[in-house]
């Protein structure tokens, strides 16, 4: 199974290189048809880099769970042992658990409301933008299951992975 997660990772890092590689092309076109008359100005590339955007973002969010590189915030006295630093880290992640199950419970119906629009401009069905929020939450709780058993062998005194 680490096996699976640790290659779908890896798939993410390769997607949002890519997806920042081709929003390079609608910002490049856009600035060239607004600083000079060499191509007419295009109103789709704003929606299409938008769009990348946001799919960005959302897998963006996905590789900082899996790298625990979100941002946090102390209230609690340093740890004392590995067990009590892993009960802290556990009731941190059972709490972005909550957050992740709500972006893919409601995430569905978004998607679902997505599947009846197409964006105006490009004609670009909106589930295609819509379903990286469902599929953040259900990424989002495939590597913090990971964590928490990784949490839990640690309070339990065991080596995580063993």
């Amino acid at each position: 199974m680490k096996h699976a997660i640790d290659s779908y990772y890896r798939l993410l890092k390769v997607v949002i290189t890519l997806l920042m590689g081709l929003m390079i092309v609608p910002v490049l076109l856009q600035i060239v048809s607004r600083y000079t008359g060499v191509i007419p100005r295009y109103i789709w590339t704003e929606e299409i880099a938008r769009f990348c955007f946001v799919w960005i973002i959302m897998i963006g969010s996905m590789i900082a769970v899996r790298d625990a590189a979100h941002f946090d915030v102390d209230l609690l006295p340093a740890p004392e042992t590995p067990q009590q630093e892993a009960v802290g880290r556990l009731i941190v992640h059972m709490a972005m658990t909550v957050l992740a199950a709500m972006f893919a419970w409601y995430g569905y119906d978004f998607a679902r409301f997505g599947w009846l629009q197409n964006s105006e401009m490009s004609g670009i069905n909106m589930l295609s933008i819509y379903v990286s929020f469902p599929l953040a939450g259900v990424t989002w709780i495939l590597f913090l299951a990971e964590m928490i058993v990784a949490d839990i062998q640690i309070i339990s005194g065991r080596e995580p992975g063993a």
